[in-house]
């Protein structure tokens, strides 16, 4: 039993850390005094109705998620089900909540190709809908937070530090990916950068494996991604669809908003909040982005929440981080029971 015991704490070990780390977090806000008062102050003026559209917020987030990845999925495999891209959206959005350096991406790539996508397809579907995200998510957010430029300006400490770290991270990401998905030479000259340092340490027969599979994926992938350039149509759509499911993720913030009995603020500006939180921190090296989260929440809502931020930051927590544990959890474990290869 013991055995047992250990052996699932140390396959679990990333899960329990993450959870242990955002529960710490939170922890941390709520241990003040001003903190538990507030939260039992929340509880009191709770209006549970907008707990309905805070999960009418998060299921059209997981929707329209899978709605991007089963485009392109279908436009390479036509006989790729919704159930499978719901199944392979869910787990990357499961792994990237528990791992650091949002790792759901590869696991997505290697869930796809268990149920029998090639590796360089799946790769190219990762990459460029991963690619799509963030370009939507930056310049979104930068057209939404110009409109409230001068009241952002004077009431968010380090405004323009954050603006410039979002542009930066985010910018050096896209750019990468452009790199790569439309210059097979630069993808070839990253390839052979690995070889070599795999040939100095002596892992010579490792580095000629690695060249032979790399390069038959890098065929495949850029194959595929040559697919999706031919169709300006297919990325205009998962484009409209990625403006509405980052448009719904921040929504939720508003709805947490009301839901305290808050009112006062328009949701235009709480979305370029969100928005705009969402984008600089998506590059925080920790699992759901613990801590950068929480701390842009605090800087960007706390003139919106007031007394309320602590209470507002667990429950928009509970409703765009824990929840996806929990439900992704259940949807990795039910899916590779159905879909086994």
């Amino acid at each position: 039993m013991k055995q047992k015991i250990t052996a699932w704490l140390r396959k679990n070990l990333l899960f329990l850390l993450a959870i242990a780390l955002s529960f710490g977090i939170l922890g941390i806000f709520l241990s003040t005094e001003s903190g538990l008062r507030n939260f039992r102050h929340a509880l009191s003026r709770f209006h549970g109705i907008w707990l309905v559209w805070i999960a009418a917020g998060v299921l059209a987030g997981w929707l329209l998620e899978s709605d991007v990845l089963h485009l392109f999925c279908r436009r390479l495999n036509r006989e790729w089900t919704f159930g499978r891209s719901f199944y392979i959206g869910m787990t990357g959005l499961f792994y990237s909540a528990i791992t650091p350096f949002n790792m759901g991406e590869p696991m997505e790539i290697y869930q796809m190709t268990r149920l029998g996508m090639d590796t360089g397809a799946a790769s190219s579907i990762i990459a460029v809908k991963s690619l799509i995200h963030h370009a939507v998510t930056l310049v979104y957010s930068l057209v939404l937070i110009s409109f409230e430029l001068s009241y952002f300006q004077t009431r968010v400490s380090n405004f323009s530090f954050l603006t410039l770290f979002g542009l930066v991270t985010n910018g050096v990401f896209i750019l990468s990916v452009l790199l790569v998905v439309f210059k097979e030479k630069a993808a070839d000259t990253i390839l052979n950068v690995i070889v070599r340092l795999l040939d100095r340490i002596g892992l010579h027969k490792a580095s000629r494996k690695l060249y032979r599979f790399a390069q038959e994926q890098l065929l495949v992938f850029h194959r595929c991604t040559g697919l999706f350039g031919k169709s300006g149509f297919l990325y205009a759509c998962a484009a409209l669809l990625t403006l509405a499911q980052v448009t719904a993720a921040s929504l939720i913030s508003y709805f947490v908003y009301r839901s305290f009995g808050l009112k006062g603020v328009s949701a235009f500006t709480m979305i370029a909040a969100d928005t705009f939180v969402t984008m600089v921190s998506s590059f925080v090296p920790l699992p759901g982005s613990s801590g950068g989260a929480e701390g842009g929440f605090y800087l960007f809502f706390q003139e919106f929440f007031g007394e309320m931020i602590v209470p507002g930051i667990t429950l928009w927590r509970i409703s765009t981080y824990y929840v996806n544990i929990l439900f992704g959890c259940v949807v990795a474990y039910a899916g590779r029971r159905k879909y086994r290869a």
